[in-house]
């Protein structure tokens, strides 16, 4: 069974990975990432990207079959309600979005972090977690509906439907 329902939107896509995959199984599949070297790495793989914020006016806003949420990109913005009410507006009515979370006994919560590379650090931002078994309280008031969650090799994941 095929989860991802085309066209699909990769947000956070990073070097492209799931977008190229995605084309390769004959999906219409575009990333959307805010960093200029996860974009020149996802276009030099191939992949059909956009420089922007998930957060910036997207093409085709409202008619997205599939939103991407992977690899801990529940954390953009610091909000998940936030995030997930604007995926909500990206998707079509019955579209839906997949969303990589954290696994049982690991709670919700807001954070600041940095990242670090070799001897540099980025400033501080604002991130976030969702647990597996908070998803629900975090869609409930986004227009997204909790219908699945599962693991799949130690990740964990929840479809969520667009009311």
């Amino acid at each position: 069974m095929r989860l991802a329902l085309s066209p699909v939107l990769d947000l956070g896509c990073g070097p492209g990975r799931h977008t190229v995959a995605l084309s390769r199984l004959g999906l219409v599949a575009l990333g959307v990432d805010s960093s200029a070297a996860a974009v020149a790495a996802a276009r030099a793989h191939g992949a059909a990207v956009t420089h922007r914020s998930v957060f910036d006016r997207l093409p085709s806003e409202g008619r997205w079959g599939t939103a991407l949420l992977l690899d801990g990109n529940v954390g953009i913005g610091g909000d998940p309600v936030r995030l997930f009410r604007r995926v909500r507006e990206l998707l079509r009515p019955g579209g839906r979005a997949l969303v990589e979370v954290e696994g049982p006994g690991v709670a919700s919560e807001r954070l600041s972090v940095c990242a670090e590379l070799d001897d540099a650090e980025t400033e501080w931002f604002p991130w976030a977690r969702v647990g597996v078994e908070g998803v629900r309280d975090v869609a409930r008031p986004t227009g997204l509906c909790p219908v699945a969650a599962w693991s799949d090799g130690g990740r964990w994941f929840a479809r969520l439907d667009a009311r």
